[in-house]
């Protein structure tokens, strides 16, 4: 409902002409009715004002309060809602709508001066710095939007499309007159020039917004912190930016924090990213993207699920055509400290990268792997993650810290580990691994491979523990699958494992964090490619869709290798078979179980406890150990859910083994 004004009376005009008010044409300056005059002081008007009701007090930090009104400010063609507080412009504030209940104090300047799209239809050149990969950023970009957008250049007809997309939405919100929200406070900030600040966003201390949305709302306020500087951007729902942080060109999604002066520039930021201390430069960062050390720079990569160690840094300038090359660290790959990568180069999924690597490797079907650099030599130990504690709990603790609160999410994201993506990449390792062998003979002691190195040791084990998880991977999928249907007799078990569409069969990618059959994405990028899906909010619903229904087209993947990999006809299957999948999973499991439980006790071990007890003798250091990491190994609470997930593990095989032998 749009609210009625009124002008002024005379006897309000004589107030505020005698508290110091002026105004260019005082027929220009329109009230509510409930104005009262008295809460407008040394405030000069120009151009159209509308002004609300000042009725309510602010209560600031430590107690003091202050009332709704206009004090020391100047205000051309501004709106502003009910209960709201200005004060203390030293500039001037052009071209607004202003909400509710907001407060605006110690502003040097708020204009707009249009018309703007308000940082939406920007280009960032994201991966490649001189060009050709550029993202136009949007109010509701999505890593799968934008994973498209940026690497799928071999359909040009599709990105040119998804394109015009962006720039329709752009063109929708374009506009000369900037909007600030409900309930939003701007304090001690500097210059800020055609920016849209939604609801509840609160900036404090900022030096400089230009160009930019950001995209606040109740549920998930965004907060900009003192000495921020910001040039073409879009800031979504739940985000933080704080303590001296400088970017430009850049989207940044839902709950990402950045701060402690990091920088950042024609890069993109997706849910749950961490950015402290260091620098991003053309970055493709999908979710859980972490980086908080001050030496580490990331340059032209695309990541996810990324912990950066201090000192990381990559090279895409060769000293030649410029800084044109690009890299992929595939999702949950990791950087030690002080590591180094010249791209181009590709890193498989859930790796560990040590060491300095030159040699351009492309590991991504060798997942879990170690990239270990020796002398020189990238030294590739295979599934070597597979048993490391430490991938397990990033696994688990992804989920458990995605801090969105907006219930309207953006991005799809899957945080598995083994997966139809994951799992088809390490069946192609075993070839890989294999071949191998056959080339170079079962005796050697090391194997070439990527101009690195595998050992004879390493690969063996890598075989060993491929062969492991995807027992698991497909056990866990068989099992699910006759635990959620209602198995009675032979024949229900056959209908329950008969896949109910075709929808996940071939290969699997992983969208920008999503996972999903190439199949099915394929398709619906055909039809924005044909121009049968046009809008861009209707692209996201799909995508949502497609993630939605992530453990149906799972199982038809899962349900194809087994009947390869192991040899049996599901549609025939009998209890017997089944009963030899589910010990071969048990087994496996129980091993992989027991390898994490001794990779945990390493940190319990007399080198862990180096360091503490500093100044007593052997009995001091213990307690000091006690006191900081826990009473005991058998205690920690790591260690007691591997225990748990072993005893779970075994009645769950008991189980369905029981249901088999009773069909």
């Amino acid at each position: 409902m749009n609210p009625i004004y009124r002008n002024l009376t005379e006897e309000e005009i004589r107030q505020l002409t005698a508290q110091a008010c002026s105004s260019s044409d005082w027929e220009n300056v329109l009230v509510r009715d409930g104005f009262q005059a008295k809460y407008v002081r040394s405030t000069r008007f120009s151009g159209t004002v509308r002004l609300g009701q000042f009725e309510k007090s602010f209560t600031l930090p430590g107690g003091m309060k202050k009332h709704s009104g206009l004090y020391h400010t100047t205000l051309h063609n501004v709106t502003v809602g009910d209960n709201c507080c200005i004060e203390n412009v030293n500039n001037y504030i052009a071209n607004y709508v202003i909400g509710e209940d907001s407060f605006i104090e110690n502003v040097d300047v708020l204009l707009v001066d249009g018309p703007t799209s308000f940082g939406n239809g920007v280009r960032v050149s994201v991966l490649n710095e001189t060009g050709g990969r550029e993202v136009p950023i949007y109010d509701r970009l999505s890593s799968q939007q934008a994973y498209v957008m940026a690497l799928y250049r071999h359909r040009p007809a599709l990105t040119a499309a998804l394109g015009r997309m962006v720039d329709e939405y752009a063109d929708s919100v374009r506009s000369d007159v900037g909007v600030i929200g409900n309930h939003v406070v701007i304090a001690d900030a500097g210059y800020i020039k055609n920016v849209r600040i939604g609801d509840y966003c609160k900036i404090e201390g900022c030096s400089r917004l230009k160009n930019g949305s950001v995209n606040s709302n109740q549920a998930a306020p965004v907060h900009i912190g003192v000495g921020v500087i910001g040039d073409d951007f879009i800031i979504s729902s739940g985000s933080s930016v704080e303590d001296g942080v400088t970017f430009s060109r850049c989207f940044i999604g839902q709950a990402c924090k950045l701060g402690h002066n990091y920088s950042a520039s024609d890069s993109l930021f997706f849910a749950n990213c961490q950015g402290e201390n260091g620098e991003a430069c053309a970055i493709f960062a999908g979710p859980y993207t972490v980086t908080h050390h001050k030496s580490t720079l990331l340059i032209a990569g695309m990541f996810s699920f990324m912990n950066a160690g201090s000192g990381s840094n990559q090279s895409n300038h060769m000293y030649k055509l410029g800084p044109i090359h690009q890299g992929i660290m595939e999702r949950g790959a990791k950087t030690s400290s002080d590591s180094y990568i010249l791209w181009p180069a590709k890193v498989g999924a859930f790796s560990l990268v040590m060491g300095r690597h030159v040699g351009h490797q492309d590991t991504s079907d060798l997942p879990f792997s170690y990239l270990i650099e020796q002398q020189g030599v990238t030294m590739v130990v295979p599934g070597a993650n597979l048993k490391s504690v430490g991938t397990i709990r990033d696994g688990r603790k992804w989920p458990q810290r995605d801090a969105r609160r907006d219930p309207d999410r953006l991005d799809c994201v899957n945080c598995n580990l083994l997966s139809p993506y994951t799992v088809r990449k390490m069946l192609a390792g075993i070839r890989i691994l294999h071949e191998l062998q056959n080339i170079s003979g079962e005796t050697s002691e090391s194997y070439a491979y990527q101009s690195g190195s595998i050992k004879k040791s390493s690969l063996l084990n890598g075989l060993k523990l491929y062969g492991m998880a995807i027992d698991k991977f497909l056990g866990n999928s068989l099992i699910s699958r006759i635990e959620k249907s209602n198995v009675s007799d032979v024949a229900s078990l056959r209908d329950a494992l008969r896949p109910t569409s075709e929808d996940g069969l071939g290969d699997w990618v992983d969208i920008g964090g999503m996972l999903a059959s190439k199949k099915v994405v394929d398709a619906l990028l055909d039809e924005v490619e044909d121009g049968k899906l046009t809008d861009i909010r209707v692209l996201g619903e799909r995508f949502a869709a497609i993630h939605a229904r992530y453990y149906d087209d799972e199982w038809t993947w899962a349900a194809d290798v087994i009947q390869q990999y192991y040899g049996v006809d599901l549609s025939r299957i009998t209890p017997e078979e089944v009963i030899r999948l589910v010990e071969q999973w048990r087994a496996s499991v129980l091993e992989i179980d027991q390898m994490l439980y001794k990779d945990a006790g390493k940190e319990f071990s007399l080198s862990a406890m180096t360091s503490f007890g500093a100044d007593g003798d052997k009995v001091q250091r213990d307690l000091d150990f006690q006191q900081v990491r826990g009473s005991a190994f058998e205690s920690d609470s790591f260690v007691v859910s591997i225990k748990d997930h072993i005893v779970a593990k075994n009645a769950l095989g008991d189980r369905v083994v029981a249901l088999m032998r009773s069909l």
